[in-house]
């Protein structure tokens, strides 16, 4: 087959990955993800391929003129729309979270944005409700570090052992990178997702695929057929079947890469209506726009929902992606096609470089300088946004416990001496109750144990697991903690939990998911305390409350979703949502920001309801 037909395949595989990704981030399809990992095979394969083919022509290989037509490719597209992006984010975007953007921009300019996502921990399969609209940067940040040191790592096993140790020294890279990826999926499923040593293996498998023996590729064979069909089948399984609750990367990843490696190894053996298909003109130009196409579709989907405070329609989602397509041919056309057609010299190039990297600087700091602490409400009073945004204080002393943790400290306040003792016990749901607890406990001199865990609900469920959140880490740690409560002997526990998690299949709702980890909850905590009182959940909001009201959102921010009153008999049940809704769930009450985020209750709204939930500890006997 000719290099011709060889390169409208590669363009096919690059209008599918970039599709792929769109129409998840359109929250079409699934498991969408796996365009970019598609991405990273075809990658790994062209890439090693020519700087092999140089060193076998010329002995050597010029570093200084690699580096720079990658410039030339990646950087002028790049960095022009990172450059609007950030102009949009500016504009659209609450000042209030400028300091993140600013930083965000900053990070995706140099480069190292997959860093700085990881630790922030911003969960790329399930973004929350105001994401960054520069995320997707991280892969090609993955891609640049891979440049980086691949060229580097090729030649120099070739100058140890010509093409025999750099096919073993790509063998040993790529599973030591696949077995780094197995163990953090495991045990930091974030970290795994961003990281260039967790993700190289992928780039690796489209490097081996050049070590197959020539003959065996080429020659045509219905096996081989039958290869490549699977493979698109594999691709269309996992953009159905994964979602944001698959590990990934890990073995999961074995699939999308395995796949675009067969479809790509077995190019000669392509049926003949992939390859018209992989000819059709639509095909090849989303395959030219692909790279543009990536770049533009997650700020111009995103930044229209943030603006609204709400998600998007289907036709509204299909209308961006419309603008998508437009807005990457015209990059396409005016940016990508003239740098490409011209020879540009060494400094020309070095020059647009710098000269793009410069703007993005300029425009991060900029936005950095013009961020507001401020959320000026609709009655023109100013409130701090780190004081809307404040965590309990038990976030910031680690006694609220992160994944992977399964023992809670000692985490003792109020008066330490006190011979009362209550127990707060839960999730973040349960922990945002700790700010009034804490004052009741100060005020009344008792003793306040607080036993809380991130996404670990009091309620005794098995969860659907998404990304760090693992259920065996969850039902440990409440093991120890009702031994703790036990030794406690406090008068009273107070539990609670998030209601609204993904519940698994086998029940038939949620109320009948929740009530059985209910009653087994009461089962264990049964005789441990005089009281036993269950908190049921607060008022769910529907967007992301501060950035909502930054945005002048007033009336609009308003209205959240009443959880769920029934709980499981034994408890003695108190049901917050009156404090916060009357007709309607309003975003202020009675003067306090009611949610630091789009899920808990700020902690100036919890030590409002200090005076309420004391005078109920007080009329059950508790205080």
């Amino acid at each position: 087959m000719s290099s011709k037909a060889r390169i409208h395949q590669i363009q096919a595989l690059r209008a599918l990955a970039a599709t792929l990704v769109v129409v998840f981030h359109a929250k079409l399809v699934p498991g969408g993800f796996i365009g970019v990992d598609i991405f990273y095979v075809i990658s790994g394969y062209l890439i090693t391929g020519l700087i092999i083919k140089e060193i076998e022509i010329t002995s050597s290989f010029g570093f200084k003129a690699f580096y720079l037509r990658r410039a030339k490719r990646l950087l002028p597209a790049s960095l022009g729309i990172l450059a609007a992006t950030a102009l949009l984010s500016w504009i659209l975007l609450p000042p209030t979270v400028r300091s993140n953007l600013g930083k965000d921009i900053f990070a995706a300019t140099i480069y190292v944005s997959n860093y700085l996502f990881a630790f922030w921990q911003n969960d790329y399969q399930n973004l929350n409700a105001t994401p960054s609209p520069v995320i997707h940067y991280w892969s090609l940040a993955v891609e640049e570090q891979f440049y980086i040191f691949w060229p580097i790592a090729i030649f120099s096993l070739w100058k140890f052992g010509r093409k025999r140790a750099v096919f073993f020294g790509v063998c040993a890279i790529t599973a030591a990178s696949f077995l780094f990826s197995l163990y953090l999926t495991s045990h930091s499923p974030i970290w795994a997702f961003y990281s260039l040593p967790t993700r190289a293996w992928e780039l690796g498998l489209g490097a081996l695929i050049l070590f197959i023996p020539k003959h065996f590729l080429e020659n045509h064979t219905l096996t081989k057929t039958l290869a490549v069909w699977f493979s698109l089948l594999l691709l269309i399984y996992g953009s159905l079947q994964f979602s944001d609750r698959t590990p990934f990367p890990g073995t999961s990843a074995l699939l999308p890469t395995i796949a675009a490696a067969i479809a790509i190894a077995f190019i000669a053996s392509w049926p003949p209506i992939l390859n018209d298909l992989s000819k059709l003109r639509i095909v090849q130009w989303l395959g030219e726009i692909s790279y543009p196409f990536y770049l533009w579709h997650w700020p111009i989907l995103v930044l229209p929902s943030t603006r609204f405070g709400r998600p998007l329609t289907i036709l509204e989602r299909a209308l961006l992606i419309a603008l998508t397509a437009l807005a990457a041919d015209l990059t396409h056309r005016f940016i990508e096609k003239p740098i490409q057609r011209t020879k540009p010299s060494d400094m020309k190039v070095l020059n647009l470089s710098i000269f793009g990297t410069a703007i993005c600087v300029l425009l991060s700091v900029g936005i950095l300088a013009t961020g507001s602490n401020q959320i000026t409400l609709s009655n023109g009073r100013s409130v701090s946004i780190a004081e809307v945004m404040e965590k309990p204080k038990v976030y910031l002393d680690d006694c609220h416990v992160n994944n992977g943790e399964t023992l809670s400290g000692e985490c003792t306040y109020g008066d330490k001496t006190s011979k009362r003792t209550i127990v707060l016990y839960g999730d973040s749901h349960a922990a945002q109750w700790f700010p009034a607890l804490e004052k009741i406990a100060i005020d009344n001199g008792i003793k306040l144990v607080s036993l809380t865990k991130s996404a670990c609900p009091a309620p005794e469920v098995k969860k659907v697991e998404v990304g760090a959140y693992k259920n065996a880490d969850c039902f440990k740690w409440r093991d120890n903690s009702i031994k703790r409560i036990a030794e406690l002997n406090p008068d009273a526990v107070l539990l609670s939990g998030f209601q609204h998690f993904d519940f698994p299949k086998q029940f038939e709702t949620r109320e009948v998911w929740w009530s059985q980890g209910q009653q087994v909850s009461y089962q264990h905590l049964k005789g441990l305390a005089p009281k036993l009182i269950y908190i049921t959940d607060t008022p769910h909001p529907t967007r992301d409350i501060p950035n909502c009201l930054a945005s002048g959102g007033g009336e609009k921010c308003d209205g959240s979703e009443i959880s769920s009153p029934a709980v499981a008999g034994g408890f003695t049940v108190l049901d917050p949502t009156p404090w916060l809704c009357d007709k309607k769930c309003p975003a202020i009450v009675g003067g306090v920001v009611a949610y630091r985020d789009a899920s808990h209750i700020s902690v100036a709204m919890s030590q409002a309801l200090a005076p309420k939930l004391e005078q109920y500890l007080k009329a059950q006997g508790v205080i």
